[in-house]
């Protein structure tokens, strides 16, 4: 979390002069959940258009904001294997454990991925941060 101290008048304008007031402003530190998938061959436009619309709501219920979304490579092969990247963000260490219980009580998300087992080849999960973050993350 970075603090700088920025001098504003009462609109929130940037402010010089004696009757300055001085605001804290605070950064939220992001942390992601980055979720790479290998999708079977050919099949890489159909399980986008799935996780689109079916997986995706329930993820932001669960407090997950989309960062990105990205395709390896940019197009959708007919004889081999796509991966996508999903990258989800939080709010810091109190979003992560916010949206990993809400996923703990919702069998939700099991029972999509075992619906769409056919299409995919291999999946991976994991939680990354800002190495800037790390230690602010770590101050708990």
């Amino acid at each position: 979390m970075f603090l700088t101290d920025v001098p504003v008048n009462e609109n929130g304008d940037r402010f010089e002069g004696p009757l300055a007031l001085t605001v804290r402003r605070v950064s939220t530190i992001d942390v992601y959940i980055v979720d790479r998938v290998e999708i079977a061959a050919g099949r890489a436009r159909e399980f986008v258009d799935e996780y689109q619309s079916t997986y995706m709501p329930g993820a932001r219920d669960r407090g997950l904001r989309l960062d990105r979304m990205t395709l390896s490579p940019p197009l959708f092969l007919a004889d081999d294997s796509n991966v996508l990247t999903v990258t989800w963000a939080v709010d810091g260490a109190a979003g992560w454990w916010s949206s990993a219980l809400a996923a703990r009580h919702d069998d939700a998300p099991a029972r999509w991925w075992d619906s769409v087992a056919d299409l995919v080849v291999h999946r991976t999960r994991t939680m990354e941060s800002s190495v800037y973050d790390v230690a602010e993350l770590c101050d708990v």
